[in-house]
């Protein structure tokens, strides 16, 4: 089983660099960053820290959100800080250690929590044991840390010339922890218990399935030790049955779900641009949703389903609004299904305020702080979150879906005796029966008896009324 609130939770995620600067980390006052709203292709950094999500929660909880999950935090060398150099300090650009004991304190005050992104497969350039190979070769005992096949190392290896030890994706700023190492799987453990207990209430996991299952199985247990309710989150983007039968993670990054939702709703208008194989967008038909929606579901136990972290987008693929060429309308629409399925819900920072950033680092644009926002959906947001509150059974409960017509989906909770019906046309309003129930939320303003184009209506039978 996993942490009893995550099904109830609406996660919030962060790329603490381009959310918002506070003007209180001294160490920023004398250094050259970049202008807030930079190109996000460049590299630097343009100042986000952890005092300036502080600064933001009064607007978050508003719209609903009660858990927050930062991408990495510790000392890196990179602006997006998947290039970890110690994994034991905060960066000091974010505000140090401080601000995140302060973050924690202010979320737990309001009742909500926060999950860290944990890079365990790799490291940096910089991290200090990899900088001893580097500096002693052969003659370091640290050597047995990494996959070292060749001597001398080469950590920026010319063109076609190999670096010498096994990395990531064949990145050699990225050298590969040798995970078989015990001193290794101390360290990586002893990470992971630091921060919770500190207070942070989770992790997620960064490439998880690189590393072998073996230490997720000691990691599970040293994470439930120190804290049975913390939630573990496996970056897993197809099937994971294999990683969620009780031993390893409680759930996965849904991509599965984002992408067949995004596929579905953008219909024939859909922006195809994102590399990613497991992340294939592409029209498809309503009974093609169906099919992929019962094997997403299908494969896991329901308690599973309520732990999976379920989302449209994040920091590796297009904005929702990108995919769906601009589209605000769509994007409601889409917003609407992904709060409608068990599991928790995740909005990608700036969503509300209608970012449309394209394929990475595209999507990874500055929230636009003190300027007006091209669109405005945190109404949306708040009400979707309202309403799975008001109807738990939406948070748990996967309905039976449907076909209705080319365009039309109907999903019902016989047990709760709710019925919702949505419309992906852009043009044509869909007819609902009379006898439908009473209306307890709709996305878009309507007659009682049909469904706005790119809308949603969600119905209680009359017997429950």
């Amino acid at each position: 089983m996993g942490p009893s609130w995550v099904s109830n939770a609406v996660v919030y995620q962060i790329f603490p660099d381009r959310f918002q600067r506070s003007g209180k980390v001294k160490l920023q006052a004398d250094l050259q960053l970049m202008p807030w709203g930079a190109n996000p292709a460049e590299q630097g950094f343009q100042g986000g820290d952890l005092y300036g999500i502080i600064e933001s929660l009064d607007r978050l909880q508003a719209i609903g959100i009660t858990c927050l999950y930062l991408t990495p935090i510790f000392t890196s060398a990179a602006n997006h800080r998947y290039h970890t150099f110690d994994y034991f300090q905060v960066d000091p650009l974010l505000g140090g250690d401080t601000a995140l004991t302060a973050l924690i304190s202010a979320l737990h005050t309001r009742g909500m929590r926060i999950i860290l992104d944990g890079v365990f497969n790799h490291c940096s350039r910089g991290f200090w044991a990899f900088h001893h190979v580097v500096e002693n070769g052969p003659a370091s005992p640290y050597r047995g840390w990494f996959h070292i096949v060749s001597w001398p190392l080469q950590p920026y290896p010319a063109v076609n010339e190999f670096c010498g030890y096994h990395c990531w994706w064949n990145n050699p700023a990225l050298p590969k922890f040798n995970h078989e190492h015990p001193s290794v799987q101390e360290l990586l453990l002893n990470v992971g218990r630091h921060w919770l207990q500190i207070g942070i209430d989770g992790w997620r996991l960064d490439v998880p399935d690189e590393v072998p299952a073996s230490f997720w199985l000691k990691f599970r247990q040293m994470v439930k030790e120190v804290n049975a309710e913390a939630w573990i989150v496996g970056e897993i983007w197809g099937d994971a049955q294999p990683w969620l039968a009780g031993n390893h993670f409680d759930g996965v990054m849904n991509y599965r779900l984002g992408w067949s939702i995004l596929s579905w709703v953008g219909g024939n208008c859909l922006m195809e641009n994102c590399s990613n194989p497991q992340y294939p967008l592409q029209t498809i038909t309503t009974p093609e949703l169906i099919t992929i929606w019962q094997q997403i579901f299908g494969n896991y136990a329901p308690e599973v389903n309520c732990c999976q972290l379920n989302l449209l987008d994040s920091h590796d693929v297009p904005r929702a609004l990108h995919t769906l060429v601009g589209k605000v309308s769509a994007l409601k629409l889409a917003l609407t299904l992904l709060f409608l399925h068990p599991g928790a819900p995740c909005i990608y920072y700036g969503t509300e305020a209608c970012l449309d950033g394209g394929a990475e680092p595209g999507c990874r644009e500055a929230f636009p702080c003190g300027r007006p926002w091209s669109g405005n959906l945190s109404e949306v947001l708040r009400s979707l979150a309202d309403l799975r509150k008001k109807h738990p059974n939406l948070s748990t409960i996967e309905p039976y879906w449907q076909a209705l017509g080319k365009h039309g989906l109907v999903g019902v909770w016989p047990m709760a005796g709710l019925t919702v019906w949505l419309n992906r046309s852009r043009e044509n309003t869909l007819p609902i029966p009379s006898d439908q129930g009473k209306v307890i939320w709709r996305l878009i303003t309507g007659d009682s008896n049909s469904v706005s184009p790119q809308g949603a209506v969600l119905c209680e039978s009359s017997s429950l009324c």
